[in-house]
């Protein structure tokens, strides 16, 4: 990974912001929550033993606000030890603990013409540009700013179907309901500088650079991260149904690089019109970027949390909800008309002022080392924790 400073990580208005993180211990073996504040990151634990934990208290950004204590690790020890793969360092993971990582898909309506065209293709990258050009005669113009479920997408989509080009992702793409689906298990997520996974079984796969909402257990947006929806474009294009196989993998889900709480003028309406970044840089020479504009996303951040949750569904943890992408990869990589697709050693940068810089690079999935830090040896470990002195006071109002 080129080298990357700490600074470069964090927000624009680093000096403004509420950030908390995770941090893996070598000192305990496990997993400590962290505040960073300049070049300092904090201790939290044991007096907030869990993110999750953290969302449910009263204001989230107070608490870290008023917790008083010393640095424990620097920023620069921290980002250094991740980008290098020191396991014997404390290095970050990824931002959240107990919640369900949830996804929401086809919310730009752009990039539904993506997903159509993989369809179309039966996930064949060889298919794709010439399915591309078919898609875009029989559309005749462009679909963005049609409301799914309005008037107007239901004619968009009668349009399309009358022209032979049906496909299951109009309906969540064009219709009254998103799609939202598990994207990973609980603690399966990256972090920054973690490699990503892609299987060897995929030909056709692509980032996907999102916003990512953290959410307490009543459904609050308490504050906002980065996220790569790894995508298995060839194997979703097959088929919908093994839409499992194609987004839930070792490593599939990079998250990062630290939580922004929502406090003062970060909120959830100043996120709107933000726009995430994104940069594949490849071994071999290769550049692409691209952008994912949150202006322009089919349906407002509150359908989607809704659609999530509610009185149908509920997260005792909280969850984290990926917001969707407006980018969907055309540019060819190496053969004229085949389009991208990773290659293993592939850096990914996903960006926005606000929220920082979450860096990975991309490996073979099956030459990884497995996840094998689950839900059993995090209770473990917070169970030795009770004989800990506090490394960091925080209010007893606060710890409720």
């Amino acid at each position: 990974m080129s080298q990357t400073t700490s600074q470069q990580i964090l927000p624009v208005d680093a000096e403004d912001a509420i950030l908390i993180g995770r941090v893996w211990d070598p000192a305990t073996q496990g997993p400590r929550v962290v505040c960073v504040r300049g070049e300092d990151v904090f201790d939290l634990t044991p007096g907030v033993r869990t993110v999750a934990e953290l969302m449910e208290h009263e204001d989230p950004a107070d608490t870290v606000l008023r917790a008083t204590g010393t640095a424990r690790w620097t920023l620069a020890e921290v980002v250094e030890a991740s980008v290098q793969h020191d396991r014997s360092r404390p290095h970050l993971l990824a931002p959240i603990d107990l919640q369900v990582v949830k996804a929401c898909g086809v919310t730009f309506v752009e990039s539904m013409i993506e997903r159509v065209i993989e369809e179309r293709c039966g996930g064949d990258f060889n298919r794709a540009a010439e399915v591309r050009k078919t898609v875009a005669e029989v559309l005749g113009g462009s679909l963005s700013g049609i409301r799914p479920g309005s008037e107007q997408a239901q004619e968009a989509k009668r349009v399309l179907t009358a022209q032979g080009m049906w496909s299951q992702y109009l309906e969540v793409g064009l219709g009254p309901d998103p799609e939202v689906f598990t994207k990973a298990p609980v603690l399966s997520s990256v972090g920054y500088g973690n490699c990503i996974g892609i299987p060897g079984f995929s030909s056709w796969n692509n980032p996907e650079p999102e916003l990512v909402l953290i959410l307490d257990s009543a459904g609050q947006v308490r504050g906002a991260t980065l996220g790569n929806d790894v995508n298995l474009r060839d194997v979703e294009g097959r088929s919908a149904l093994l839409l499992g196989m194609a987004k839930d993998n070792n490593a599939s889900c990079a998250i990062g690089p630290l939580i922004r709480l929502f406090h003062q003028d970060f909120t959830l309406e100043s996120l709107r019109t933000e726009e995430i970044a994104l940069t594949v840089e490849g071994e071999d020479g290769y550049r692409m970027e691209g952008r994912n504009s949150l202006a322009r996303i089919s349906r407002p951040f509150e359908e989607l949390v809704s659609a999530a949750r509610g009185s149908h569904h509920q997260y005792p943890d909280g969850f984290a909800l990926f917001t969707g992408t407006l980018f969907a990869p055309t540019q060819d990589r190496d053969t004229e008309g085949l389009g991208f697709t990773h290659k293993d050693g592939d850096l990914v940068t996903i960006s926005n002022p606000r929220l920082g810089s979450l860096v990975n690079r991309t490996a073979r999935t099956e030459q990884m080392e497995p996840w094998t830090f689950g839900i059993r040896a995090l209770f473990s470990y917070l169970a030795t924790l009770d004989a800990e002195a506090e490394p960091l006071q925080l209010g007893l109002n606060q710890l409720s």
